[in-house]
Protein backbone atom coordinates (compact mmCIF):
# COMPACT_ATOMS: atom_id res chain seq x y z
CA UNK A 1 0.00 0.00 0.00
CA UNK A 2 2.69 1.98 0.91
CA UNK A 3 4.83 1.76 -2.25
CA UNK A 4 1.54 2.81 -4.65
CA UNK A 5 1.16 5.86 -2.47
CA UNK A 6 4.72 6.93 -3.02
CA UNK A 7 4.66 5.23 -6.60
CA UNK A 8 1.00 7.92 -7.42
CA UNK A 9 2.68 10.80 -5.12
CA UNK A 10 5.68 10.58 -7.27
CA UNK A 11 3.62 10.54 -10.38
CA UNK A 12 2.13 13.51 -9.90
CA UNK A 13 5.09 15.57 -9.09
CA UNK A 14 6.62 14.09 -12.21
CA UNK A 15 3.82 15.27 -13.86
CA UNK A 16 3.69 19.08 -12.19
CA UNK A 17 7.71 19.20 -13.97
CA UNK A 18 6.33 18.43 -16.65
CA UNK A 19 3.43 21.03 -17.09
CA UNK A 20 5.67 23.68 -15.41
CA UNK A 21 8.15 22.43 -18.30
CA UNK A 22 5.04 23.10 -20.59
CA UNK A 23 3.68 26.27 -19.77
CA UNK A 24 6.32 28.06 -21.58
CA UNK A 25 5.60 26.13 -24.86
CA UNK A 26 2.64 28.98 -26.32
CA UNK A 27 4.39 31.87 -24.47
CA UNK A 28 7.71 30.37 -26.93
CA UNK A 29 6.23 29.90 -29.79
CA UNK A 30 4.32 33.16 -29.67
CA UNK A 31 7.54 34.41 -29.84
CA UNK A 32 9.22 32.43 -32.50
CA UNK A 33 6.39 32.57 -35.30
CA UNK A 34 6.51 36.48 -35.23
CA UNK A 35 9.95 35.40 -37.39
CA UNK A 36 9.81 31.72 -38.68
CA UNK A 37 6.81 30.61 -40.75
CA UNK A 38 4.61 28.12 -38.57
CA UNK A 39 5.29 25.36 -41.02
CA UNK A 40 8.87 25.39 -40.98
CA UNK A 41 8.66 25.74 -37.31
CA UNK A 42 7.12 22.64 -36.46
CA UNK A 43 9.53 20.60 -38.78
CA UNK A 44 12.55 22.32 -37.22
CA UNK A 45 11.78 21.95 -33.94
CA UNK A 46 10.66 17.99 -34.34
CA UNK A 47 14.15 17.56 -36.28
CA UNK A 48 16.20 18.81 -33.48
CA UNK A 49 14.48 17.49 -30.65
CA UNK A 50 14.75 14.06 -33.41
CA UNK A 51 18.70 14.34 -33.36
CA UNK A 52 18.94 15.06 -29.62
CA UNK A 53 16.48 11.91 -28.94
CA UNK A 54 18.69 9.68 -31.59
CA UNK A 55 21.61 10.16 -29.85
CA UNK A 56 20.31 9.84 -26.66
CA UNK A 57 18.93 6.16 -27.52
CA UNK A 58 22.16 5.52 -28.81
CA UNK A 59 24.24 6.13 -26.02
CA UNK A 60 22.42 4.73 -24.02
CA UNK A 61 21.79 1.27 -26.27
CA UNK A 62 18.66 1.36 -25.41
CA UNK A 63 16.62 -1.72 -27.28
CA UNK A 64 14.21 -1.12 -29.91
CA UNK A 65 10.45 -1.32 -28.86
CA UNK A 66 8.14 -4.35 -29.65
CA UNK A 67 6.68 -4.54 -32.93
CA UNK A 68 3.54 -4.37 -31.09
CA UNK A 69 4.80 -0.52 -30.02
CA UNK A 70 5.37 0.86 -33.36
CA UNK A 71 1.30 1.35 -34.00
CA UNK A 72 1.27 3.36 -30.43
CA UNK A 73 4.22 5.47 -31.23
CA UNK A 74 3.13 6.21 -34.86
CA UNK A 75 0.01 7.77 -32.94
CA UNK A 76 2.07 9.55 -30.29
CA UNK A 77 4.33 11.04 -33.06
CA UNK A 78 1.41 12.06 -34.92
CA UNK A 79 -0.16 13.72 -31.71
CA UNK A 80 2.82 15.58 -30.27
CA UNK A 81 5.77 15.35 -32.62
CA UNK A 82 3.88 17.02 -35.30
CA UNK A 83 -0.03 17.74 -34.88
CA UNK A 84 0.02 19.40 -31.83
CA UNK A 85 3.18 21.97 -32.57
CA UNK A 86 1.64 22.91 -36.22
CA UNK A 87 -1.77 23.80 -35.22
CA UNK A 88 -0.72 25.73 -32.11
CA UNK A 89 1.48 28.05 -34.33
CA UNK A 90 -0.60 28.46 -36.79
CA UNK A 91 -3.30 29.40 -33.96
CA UNK A 92 -0.78 31.69 -32.98
CA UNK A 93 -0.60 33.49 -35.97
CA UNK A 94 -4.44 34.63 -34.83
CA UNK A 95 -4.62 35.18 -31.38
CA UNK A 96 -2.32 35.80 -28.56
CA UNK A 97 -0.85 33.21 -26.72
CA UNK A 98 -2.56 34.19 -23.53
CA UNK A 99 -6.04 33.49 -25.24
CA UNK A 100 -4.54 30.15 -26.62
CA UNK A 101 -3.35 29.20 -22.82
CA UNK A 102 -6.66 29.04 -21.25
CA UNK A 103 -7.50 26.29 -24.31
CA UNK A 104 -4.87 24.17 -22.68
CA UNK A 105 -7.85 23.81 -19.97
CA UNK A 106 -9.70 21.53 -22.63
CA UNK A 107 -6.48 19.07 -22.32
CA UNK A 108 -7.43 17.07 -18.84
CA UNK A 109 -10.61 16.16 -21.04
CA UNK A 110 -9.18 15.34 -23.58
CA UNK A 111 -6.59 13.14 -22.47
CA UNK A 112 -9.10 11.46 -20.10
CA UNK A 113 -11.58 10.72 -22.80
CA UNK A 114 -8.28 8.49 -24.73
CA UNK A 115 -7.03 7.10 -21.52
CA UNK A 116 -10.70 5.44 -21.90
CA UNK A 117 -10.52 4.60 -24.52
CA UNK A 118 -7.28 3.89 -25.38
CA UNK A 119 -5.76 3.45 -21.85
CA UNK A 120 -8.79 1.28 -20.36
CA UNK A 121 -8.46 3.82 -17.29
CA UNK A 122 -12.71 4.16 -15.31
CA UNK A 123 -12.77 7.12 -13.41
CA UNK A 124 -15.26 7.64 -11.01
CA UNK A 125 -18.41 9.88 -12.14
CA UNK A 126 -17.91 12.58 -9.94
CA UNK A 127 -14.47 12.95 -11.50
CA UNK A 128 -15.82 13.57 -14.90
CA UNK A 129 -18.19 16.49 -13.11
CA UNK A 130 -15.52 17.95 -12.58
CA UNK A 131 -13.28 17.89 -15.64
CA UNK A 132 -16.79 18.59 -18.06
CA UNK A 133 -16.99 21.76 -15.59
CA UNK A 134 -13.61 22.54 -16.18
CA UNK A 135 -13.76 22.25 -19.80
CA UNK A 136 -17.10 24.21 -19.58
CA UNK A 137 -15.40 27.49 -18.36
CA UNK A 138 -13.08 27.62 -20.98
CA UNK A 139 -15.34 26.66 -24.15
CA UNK A 140 -17.62 29.46 -22.56
CA UNK A 141 -14.61 32.13 -22.75
CA UNK A 142 -13.36 31.07 -25.75
CA UNK A 143 -17.17 31.81 -26.71
CA UNK A 144 -17.28 34.88 -25.94
CA UNK A 145 -15.92 37.98 -27.77
CA UNK A 146 -14.41 36.07 -30.60
CA UNK A 147 -14.26 37.96 -33.89
CA UNK A 148 -13.57 36.13 -37.31
CA UNK A 149 -9.66 36.28 -36.40
CA UNK A 150 -10.14 35.11 -33.34
CA UNK A 151 -12.16 32.12 -34.31
CA UNK A 152 -9.99 31.08 -36.63
CA UNK A 153 -7.26 30.55 -34.59
CA UNK A 154 -9.96 28.94 -31.53
CA UNK A 155 -10.57 26.21 -34.04
CA UNK A 156 -7.05 25.69 -34.55
CA UNK A 157 -6.52 25.49 -30.69
CA UNK A 158 -9.53 22.76 -30.32
CA UNK A 159 -8.02 20.75 -33.29
CA UNK A 160 -4.51 21.36 -31.46
CA UNK A 161 -6.03 20.14 -28.14
CA UNK A 162 -7.71 16.66 -29.59
CA UNK A 163 -4.48 15.49 -31.36
CA UNK A 164 -2.46 15.98 -28.14
CA UNK A 165 -4.79 14.59 -25.74
CA UNK A 166 -4.96 11.54 -27.90
CA UNK A 167 -0.95 11.47 -27.83
CA UNK A 168 -0.63 12.29 -24.40
CA UNK A 169 -3.50 9.21 -23.39
CA UNK A 170 -1.67 6.57 -26.18
CA UNK A 171 1.93 7.97 -24.64
CA UNK A 172 1.23 7.50 -21.04
CA UNK A 173 -0.30 3.76 -21.95
CA UNK A 174 2.90 3.02 -23.62
CA UNK A 175 5.41 4.39 -20.84
CA UNK A 176 4.18 1.89 -18.52
CA UNK A 177 6.34 -0.81 -19.63
CA UNK A 178 8.62 1.06 -22.34
CA UNK A 179 9.34 4.09 -19.81
CA UNK A 180 8.60 8.23 -20.62
CA UNK A 181 11.86 9.10 -21.93
CA UNK A 182 12.26 6.59 -24.32
CA UNK A 183 8.27 6.60 -25.79
CA UNK A 184 9.23 10.04 -26.74
CA UNK A 185 12.63 9.69 -27.86
CA UNK A 186 11.50 6.64 -29.99
CA UNK A 187 8.25 8.84 -31.38
CA UNK A 188 10.64 12.18 -32.31
CA UNK A 189 13.14 9.27 -33.62
CA UNK A 190 10.59 7.60 -36.23
CA UNK A 191 9.68 11.43 -37.27
CA UNK A 192 13.07 12.18 -38.19
CA UNK A 193 13.69 11.73 -41.43
CA UNK A 194 10.61 13.21 -43.25
CA UNK A 195 11.11 15.90 -40.57
CA UNK A 196 14.25 16.74 -41.28
CA UNK A 197 13.77 16.24 -45.25
CA UNK A 198 10.80 18.22 -44.63
CA UNK A 199 12.76 21.76 -42.60
CA UNK A 200 15.26 21.13 -45.83
CA UNK A 201 12.84 22.14 -48.34
CA UNK A 202 11.37 24.75 -46.35
CA UNK A 203 14.62 26.35 -44.44
CA UNK A 204 13.98 30.29 -45.11
CA UNK A 205 16.07 31.70 -47.76
CA UNK A 206 18.13 34.44 -45.43
CA UNK A 207 18.17 34.01 -41.47
CA UNK A 208 19.52 37.47 -41.04
CA UNK A 209 16.28 39.29 -40.29
CA UNK A 210 15.28 36.27 -37.71
CA UNK A 211 15.66 37.98 -34.51
CA UNK A 212 17.24 36.98 -30.93
CA UNK A 213 13.89 36.05 -29.26
CA UNK A 214 12.85 34.04 -32.15
CA UNK A 215 15.74 31.70 -32.22
CA UNK A 216 15.48 31.49 -28.39
CA UNK A 217 11.85 30.31 -28.88
CA UNK A 218 13.08 27.80 -31.39
CA UNK A 219 15.48 26.23 -28.85
CA UNK A 220 12.65 26.46 -25.85
CA UNK A 221 10.20 24.67 -27.81
CA UNK A 222 12.83 21.97 -29.40
CA UNK A 223 14.73 21.27 -26.13
CA UNK A 224 11.91 21.47 -23.13
CA UNK A 225 8.57 21.02 -25.20
CA UNK A 226 9.27 18.82 -27.76
CA UNK A 227 12.01 16.75 -25.63
CA UNK A 228 12.65 17.33 -21.23
CA UNK A 229 8.76 18.20 -20.87
CA UNK A 230 7.78 14.55 -21.80
CA UNK A 231 10.54 12.54 -19.58
CA UNK A 232 8.77 14.15 -16.84
CA UNK A 233 5.42 13.98 -18.15
CA UNK A 234 4.61 10.93 -19.68
CA UNK A 235 6.57 9.00 -16.27
CA UNK A 236 3.88 10.94 -14.16
CA UNK A 237 1.20 9.69 -16.75
CA UNK A 238 1.84 6.32 -16.29
CA UNK A 239 2.92 6.48 -12.61
CA UNK A 240 -0.29 8.16 -11.50
CA UNK A 241 -2.72 7.05 -13.71
CA UNK A 242 -3.59 9.15 -17.09
CA UNK A 243 -6.64 10.74 -16.23
CA UNK A 244 -5.63 11.41 -12.78
CA UNK A 245 -2.34 13.11 -13.45
CA UNK A 246 -3.40 14.29 -16.80
CA UNK A 247 -5.69 17.03 -14.52
CA UNK A 248 -2.56 18.87 -13.39
CA UNK A 249 -3.04 20.56 -17.22
CA UNK A 250 -5.88 22.65 -16.11
CA UNK A 251 -2.92 24.41 -13.93
CA UNK A 252 -0.85 25.03 -17.31
CA UNK A 253 -2.99 28.31 -18.23
CA UNK A 254 -2.23 29.99 -14.29
CA UNK A 255 1.32 29.29 -15.08
CA UNK A 256 1.14 30.09 -18.90
CA UNK A 257 -0.80 33.68 -18.24
CA UNK A 258 2.26 34.93 -15.87
CA UNK A 259 4.29 33.92 -18.58
CA UNK A 260 2.36 35.59 -21.19
CA UNK A 261 2.22 38.69 -19.27
CA UNK A 262 5.95 38.83 -17.70
CA UNK A 263 7.76 37.80 -21.09
CA UNK A 264 5.56 39.32 -24.07
CA UNK A 265 3.38 41.91 -21.91
CA UNK A 266 -0.47 40.60 -23.46
CA UNK A 267 -3.10 42.02 -21.73
CA UNK A 268 -4.36 39.51 -19.21
CA UNK A 269 -8.08 40.20 -18.34
CA UNK A 270 -10.29 39.58 -15.55
CA UNK A 271 -12.10 37.14 -17.62
CA UNK A 272 -9.19 35.05 -17.74
CA UNK A 273 -8.17 35.37 -14.57
CA UNK A 274 -11.63 33.87 -13.37
CA UNK A 275 -11.28 31.53 -15.60
CA UNK A 276 -7.83 29.92 -14.96
CA UNK A 277 -8.93 30.29 -11.14
CA UNK A 278 -11.92 28.52 -11.61
CA UNK A 279 -10.61 25.57 -14.14
CA UNK A 280 -7.26 25.52 -11.23
CA UNK A 281 -10.37 24.81 -8.40
CA UNK A 282 -11.50 21.88 -10.61
CA UNK A 283 -7.87 19.55 -10.92
CA UNK A 284 -8.50 19.18 -6.74
CA UNK A 285 -11.86 17.65 -7.27
CA UNK A 286 -11.14 15.78 -10.62
CA UNK A 287 -7.72 14.44 -8.24
CA UNK A 288 -9.82 13.20 -5.24
CA UNK A 289 -12.23 11.41 -7.01
CA UNK A 290 -9.91 9.95 -9.81
CA UNK A 291 -10.25 6.82 -8.40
Amino acid sequence: MAIAVERTTGGWLSGLIGILIFSGSLPATRIAVMDFDPLFLTVARATIAGMIALVILLMTRTARPQRSDWGSLLVVAFGVVVGFPLLTALALEHITSARSIVFIGLLPLATAIFGLLRGGERPRAVFWLFSVLGSALVAGFAAIGSDAGAMRGDLYMLGAIVVCGLGYAEGGKLSRHLGGWQVICWALVISLVPMAILCAVMVPDSFTEISMPAWLGLGYVSVFSMLIGFFFWYRGLAAGGIAAVGQLQLLQPFFGLMLAALILAEPVGWAMIAVTVGVVACVAGAKRFAH
